[in-house]
């Protein structure tokens, strides 16, 4: 069971975005850094702009998808194709940890990250002792 402040990835299910063209969906690498104040989430979507990122929360489910555009032609012949096209879609399971209110995010060089507040209830104190 996660704490308030955890991130899920949903396990044991199938995910597929609707789509309505054809093409490859692929799940992007992620990594999830805590600290005092929020947790960042940041996950490569190599050839995502801003514009085609679209991060959706809705009932504890944190949504990214990314559209990303094809760099040429699918007919060209290619000497060499390691790198797949296509565009980028996970979900992860949200803590009430997490103030969805002011959740931000940004996209820069193919680098999202996505900075998700903890909630005041969530952050951690001090309890002062006094002396009896």
């Amino acid at each position: 069971m996660a704490t308030a402040t955890e991130v899920e990835k949903k396990q044991g299910e199938v995910i597929s975005a609707e789509r309505m063209k054809a093409g490859r969906v692929y799940s992007p690498r992620v990594d999830i850094v805590e600290n005092a104040d929020e947790l960042l989430l940041i996950a490569d979507v190599p050839g995502a702009r801003a514009d085609s990122v679209d991060i959706n929360f809705e009932q504890g489910e944190l949504t990214i998808s990314a559209r990303v555009p094809q760099r040429q032609a699918e007919n060209v012949p290619h000497l060499l194709r390691e790198y797949g096209i296509g565009d980028f879609y996970r979900v992860f399971r949200i803590g009430d940890g997490v103030d969805n209110g002011k959740i931000t995010a940004e996209v820069t060089g193919g680098v999202l990250k996505v900075h998700l507040p903890k909630a005041e209830s969530a952050k951690p104190r001090k309890i002062a002792v006094k002396a009896g």
